[in-house]
């Protein structure tokens, strides 16, 4: 569609980021620089100039931010995301009416042709841009008019082109008379930094008593808070903790029958005793809750709850809104399923009830109850058996008013679902890490959202285990795999979590061959666990974790980089800070049972490693030493003490004293 106004001579076109036409936001965190590009050009020869247009929330006026050349009629610019929440932006470009000029004079102004002329075009639009000015720099400009005019100071005139500082006040004051601007205003939101880092610990409170045997409380989770601190978890993530429903209640190991003393899944929330606002009696009471979270608070820890939009057939819901259930030909109401998984105990939401604008709102005011109690952070059941319009509306809804509030999508499910949930929302997604354990799976996979569009809007979080998942590898390779799979989704990632306590103390027992549950499955028993177990990873994770809080370049996903290796059995990669100050060089045995060796290629250039000085790989788990040069070194991993190398650069540096340390 062209300009109303046929005298606009600029395109501006192929503004990045822009995710599907503009229809979802792209995602950033407090604090990030935002890179923006775009294409902006005209016919002919003219010079041209473009800007960033961007507002933050309900503000009315635009922020502009200057953009460069950096290829043909390609642009680049940026900004710095200083508030959370929605940031609107798109590009604006003109005719640099006084940029052609100078240019043009450049090239003739030591030729002997007249160039009275020429200086009064100048001096024209210099004008102009005072008329624009802000009075002291209208002053400075004025003084440049006489300049340009004066025939007898073509030396100061000369100058005046040549120099930078004219050329710096006219950009300040452009003429934007015919200037185009990008046909979409575009969106970023912005997230605090816990949705750009954090490491996430689950764990049932019922399992947390002192005595095997006994239902735990919210008094003994908060009693266990020091154990999750001392190990440098920044998120607890509590599964439900709401009455559990009494019909069709699952016995231990999903078995169909309960006994009079299972406790059924957490997440066949509600009962007589309540629903999704409520907190299972047995567990405690709201202020217990509010002096669990103070508590976490004061340790550096966030609670996590779990939002599951389901219910048992006890919960209020079933009896105060049939209507928002599917009925099935004999009256009764769908249970879940997955064939062949079924799960009776757990009856799903229709969200295409005629009635769906009320279930809506009621979902809705279920965050904004937890919010006021303090909860800003929700892992999300089983997001893709939802309507994912409710989502983009409700998480929408709810970050308008709350930016801070982040959401978790557990969805293990087909990519463009996954990815869907992501623009329509979610902050973190879970991630297939589970299932890639090969080198090629892993350099793959990662290498494919490290280099897609993916990326601006899809925040991993990898677990390697969950209470539905032991995956394969964990199963028989002993507590070398679980040091290998934690380490891997400590420092591939920016945000992971485990299952604990069951990942720390390396539990791989199945419930049945060729699958992937736990036996004696936490998820429909109480548990007691011994964290003081010799075979307990507990030091080895906190050592990790003290590693990534130390090191900027493992708190971001975007600057990941792979090394190559001799040994399909080894993994290299590197992650470093923008300006290559932090750089982290992971090496990792893939196979739990042998020791590894071989040679390790490293990109130089990545690392900003010249390849004829030498530099020290500071070893941050066995704090070792070594002096390296070159690309090629070599390396041998025993999987069976530490299977990896967590590598600081440390790079040469010779001082004015001619005093020689490594940094």
């Amino acid at each position: 569609m062209p300009s109303p106004d046929g005298r606009v001579r600029i395109v501006v076109e192929g503004v990045r980021p822009e995710i599907d036409c503009g229809a979802f936001p792209a995602k950033r965190i407090l604090g990030d620089y935002v890179v923006l590009e775009a294409g902006i050009f005209t016919d002919g020869h003219d010079s041209v100039a473009g800007e960033i247009l961007y507002r933050y929330g309900r503000e009315e006026d635009w922020r502009r931010s200057p953009m460069k050349l950096v290829g043909p009629d390609r642009w680049h610019g940026g900004f710095v995301a200083s508030k959370l929440g929605k940031c609107y932006y798109t590009v604006e470009g003109w005719i640099d009416r006084f940029g052609t000029w100078r240019n043009a004079m450049i090239k003739r102004i030591d030729t002997p042709k007249d160039l009275r002329t020429d200086y009064l075009i100048g001096a024209i639009l210099v004008e102009e841009a005072g008329s624009r000015a802000a009075s002291d720099d209208a002053t400075r400009l004025d003084d440049w008019v006489r300049i340009l005019r004066d025939e007898r100071s073509s030396e100061s005139a000369k100058e005046a082109i040549l120099g930078d500082e004219l050329a710096t006040m006219m950009q300040k004051y452009p003429d934007r008379r015919f200037a185009a601007r990008y046909s979409k205003e575009l969106c970023i939101v912005i997230d605090r930094e816990k949705a750009g880092f954090s490491a996430w610990y689950e764990m049932f409170p019922r399992s947390c008593a002192p005595q095997a045997g006994q239902h735990g409380t919210l008094r003994d989770c908060e009693a266990r808070l020091s154990y999750v601190a001392a190990m440098g978890f920044d998120v607890l993530y509590l599964p439900p903790i709401h009455p559990i429903g009494h019909t069709s209640r699952k016995g231990k190991n999903n078995e169909t029958a309960a006994g009079p003393d299972d406790v059924g899944s957490p997440w066949a929330i509600g009962s007589e005793e309540g629903g999704h606002t409520s907190i299972h009696p047995k567990l405690g009471t709201m202020d217990d809750f509010e002096s669990l979270m103070a508590n976490a608070k004061e340790r550096g820890i966030e609670i996590a709850l779990d939002l599951a939009f389901q219910c048992s057939p006890d919960h209020p819901y079933v009896r105060e809104h049939p209507e928002w259930f599917r009925k099935r030909p004999d009256g009764t109401i769908q249970y879940a399923e997955n064939p062949p998984k079924k799960y009776e105990d757990i009856l799903p939401l229709d969200f295409e009830t005629p009635q769906w604008r009320e279930l809506w709102d009621e979902l809705k005011s279920v965050v904004l109850f937890w919010i006021e109690h303090g909860v800003h952070l929700f892992r999300v059941d089983n997001p893709h058996t939802k309507a994912l319009s409710f989502w983009e509306w409700m998480i929408g809804e709810v970050k308008d008013q709350h930016p801070d509030v982040l959401f978790l999508a557990e969805a293990f499910t087909r990519p463009a679902l996954m990815y869907r949930l992501a623009k329509a929302g979610f902050s973190q997604s879970y991630t297939y890490f589970t299932w890639r354990n090969t080198k090629p799976e892993l350099t793959d996979y990662f290498r494919r959202w490290a280099e897609s569009g993916v990326r601006e809007y899809f925040r991993p979080n990898l677990w390697p285990n969950t209470p539905d998942i032991l995956p394969e590898f964990l199963q028989a390779g002993g507590r070398a795999a679980f040091m290998i799979r934690f380490i891997l989704a400590a420092t591939l990632g920016a945000n992971y979590g485990i299952y604990g306590p069951a990942f720390e103390l390396c539990e791989s027992i199945l419930r049945e061959p060729d699958g992937e549950e736990y036996f004696n499955s936490e998820k429909y028993e109480l548990k007691h666990w011994d964290l003081n177990s010799p075979r307990s990873l507990k030091e080895f994770i906190a050592r990790i974790n003290r590693i990534r809080r130390e090191n900027p370049a493992l708190q971001k996903d975007v600057n990941l980089h792979f090394h190559n290796t001799d040994n399909t059995e080894v993994i290299c990669y590197s992650k470093s800070t923008d300006d290559l100050s932090d750089t982290v060089i992971v090496l990792c045995n893939l196979d739990p049972f042998h020791q590894q060796t071989g040679w390790i290629d490293l990109d130089l250039v990545s690392l900003g490693l010249d390849p004829r000085k030498t530099f020290q790989a500071h070893d941050l788990l066995s704090d070792s030493r070594f002096l390296r040069r070159g690309a090629c070194n070599y390396f041998e991993l025993t999987p069976e003490s530490l299977p990896a190398h967590i590598m600081k650069v440390r790079r040469w540096v010779r001082t004015e004293r001619d005093f020689d340390y490594y940094f």
